[in-house]
This record gives C-alpha cells, sequence and structure tokens, in this order.
C-alpha cells in the first residue's frame, strides 16, 4: 500500500510538472533589467526579451532598475512570485560582489535566487596614459614597484568590477598604488588620458577611442584568454601572473523556488536565442562575449566568483552604503 501511495504521488507530480510545462506562460513576463536605459545589459535584455516574446508567445516586459548598483532590481527578482513570471538579467557586483560591499544587503544571492543561464562575459584592458615610459606589464610594474605611492589609479567607481580588477592586480603582484574613484568610466577614461591618473583598469568600449587616438597604451587584457579584437595584446596571466582573470559578466536569474521545469525552459530558449545568426552578432558589438551553457554550470561559476572577490574585497577595505 505505501510503495503505490508513492508511486502514485510520483506519478501525479510529474503530471502536473509536465502540464505546468505545456501551459506556461500563460501571461506575460516581467524582465527586471538590473542597468539603466542605454546601457550595454539594457539593449542585451531588451533584445533577448524581443526574441522571448516570438518563442513564448506570451509578452516579455522590460522592467529598469538600476538604483543601487543593481540591487535595488536583483531584490526585486528575489522577493517575486516564484511563478517564472519575474526574471532579471543581473550581473557581477549584484550576484557576487555586492554582500561584501554591503554592511546590509536585503537577499542573499546563493539562497534567493535560481541560476538560469550565463548571459555574457567581457573584459577589462589595463592601460595607462600615453606618456608614461612603459610598454609591456612586467615594465609597468616594476616602474610602479620603484614608485610605491606615487601612482595613482582611475576606477568606475569604488567596489566596481575596474576598482577590484586592479585591487587583485595589485595584491598579486605585491603594488602600492592609490585609487582614485570617478563617477562611471567617461570621466576616469579622460582623467587617464589627460594625466591626472597614470593607469586605469575599464571596459575595452570606453577605452578603444582614446587608444585609437594615442593617448591611452593599453598593456593587457584581464580575461583568461585574449581578447578577440586585440589579437596582439597579451593576457595579465600569461604577462606573469598565472591565474590572473577578472571579467565583468551578466547572466539571468529567477526567484529561488521557481519550478524546475520553468528554469529548464527558460535555459533552452535563451540558449538559442544567443547562438542566434541575428542575436550573436550584436551581442558582441554591445562589447559582450557570449557565454551561454546550463543553469548548473551558471551557479558554479557564481560561487566560484564569490570565493574569488571576497578577500580582494576585504584586502581593499571597500564599502558601499
Amino acid at each position: 500500500m505505501k510503495r503505490r501511495t508513492l508511486l502514485a504521488t510520483a506519478a501525479l507530480m510529474a503530471t502536473s510538472a509536465m502540464t505546468r510545462a505545456q501551459t506556461w506562460p500563460a501571461r506575460p513576463i516581467r524582465m527586471i533589467l538590473t542597468a539603466p536605459p542605454g546601457s550595454s545589459i539594457d539593449v542585451l535584455g531588451r533584445l533577448i526579451a524581443d526574441k522571448l516574446r516570438e518563442r513564448l508567445g506570451q509578452p516579455v516586459i522590460a522592467d529598469n532598475r538600476p538604483q543601487a548598483g543593481g540591487t535595488v532590481g536583483t531584490d526585486a527578482v528575489a522577493k517575486a512570485g516564484k511563478d517564472g513570471y519575474t526574471i532579471g538579467l543581473s550581473f557581477t557586483g549584484p550576484l557576487a560582489t555586492a554582500q561584501y560591499l554591503y554592511q546590509r544587503l536585503p537577499y542573499d544571492p546563493a539562497r534567493d535566487l535560481a541560476p538560469i543561464v550565463l548571459v555574457g562575459t567581457a573584459p577589462n584592458l589595463l592601460a595607462v596614459n600615453a606618456a608614461l615610459p612603459v610598454a609591456t606589464l612586467s615594465e609597468f610594474v616594476q616602474y610602479a614597484r620603484q614608485r610605491p605611492g606615487q601612482l595613482n589609479y582611475a576606477s568606475i567607481g569604488n567596489g566596481s568590477a575596474s576598482h577590484l580588477a586592479m585591487e587583485l592586480l595589485k595584491a598579486q603582484a605585491g603594488l602600492f598604488i592609490v585609487h582614485i574613484p570617478y563617477n562611471g568610466a567617461p570621466p576616469a577614461v579622460q582623467a587617464t588620458a589627460a594625466g591626472e591618473v597614470q593607469v586605469i583598469m575599464s571596459n575595452p568600449t570606453s577605452l578603444m577611442p582614446l587608444i585609437s587616438a594615442r593617448r591611452i597604451r593599453p598593456l593587457a587584457v584581464t580575461s583568461r584568454t585574449r581578447w578577440k579584437p586585440m589579437t596582439d595584446l597579451p593576457t595579465i596571466a600569461e604577462s606573469g601572473f598565472p591565474g590572473f582573470e577578472a571579467v565583468a559578466w551578466n547572466g539571468f536569474v529567477a526567484p529561488a523556488g521557481t519550478p524546475r521545469d520553468v528554469i529548464e525552459r527558460l535555459n533552452r530558449e535563451i540558449n538559442a536565442i544567443l547562438r542566434a545568426a541575428d542575436v550573436n552578432p550584436r551581442i558582441e558589438a554591445a562589447g559582450w562575449d557570449v557565454a551561454g551553457g546550463d543553469s548548473e554550470s551558471f551557479s558554479t561559476f557564481m560561487q566560484a566568483e564569490r570565493a574569488r572577490w571576497q578577500p580582494v574585497i576585504r584586502r581593499s577595505g571597500a564599502k558601499l552604503d
């Protein structure tokens, strides 16, 4: 009798999951974007939202929630209904580093969110003012070691990916360089070009115009492999710091407890969109390398990122309010 009951329960659960998979989605889906309109994540999210609408047969409504470095939007996802009708496109900060930067974060990324898929990754470039007498990373490290505390580096903000990537390099290279945070990439890049600071870590999109104008000189890329548009530029890892990697990334998440069949359906659909010939080049044009993969690998990736950045943030003393 007990065995028959267990079998009947399992059959009922399987039938329920199959029915839900066949009927979901039955109404519009809200896609929370954790960056402002016009940002690369906004462009990316809206592109995928349009394609999801075509594939799922329901409207996918983009909702920008960029406040507090994306943590407000990510918290809204974490606290949404667990029914598959709210998903979010979030990124490195809210998903991996914010919990170590903010004294109080209203959600736990590992506990309150269900990974769907890693969408894209992007490196930073290490670059210096063109007047600095260095042409390689090893020359820069030697130059900086001989001038402890005399050089300044720009970041796009306290606790940003450009800040933390430079702190990781400082820790591995044993450098004492002073951090000067700016409010975003444009002023940080301009300050480097003007010589107000000597070095910067920032995304390639923000640096390329001044690299082309020969006002900033790139030394290395922070990804594990060389960056496709500049294959002659070495990685930091191959320039004397094995294992170094510091990339920005983004991915879709849902509230923890969202039905597994819904997560799997979303994962399949978004992976198909990322591979589409009319989508992939547009993602790369927005500055991202297409990722994809299953939800489990995204979960593992986020765990590794949290483990990577926690000690870096602790050493740097970076805090956000």
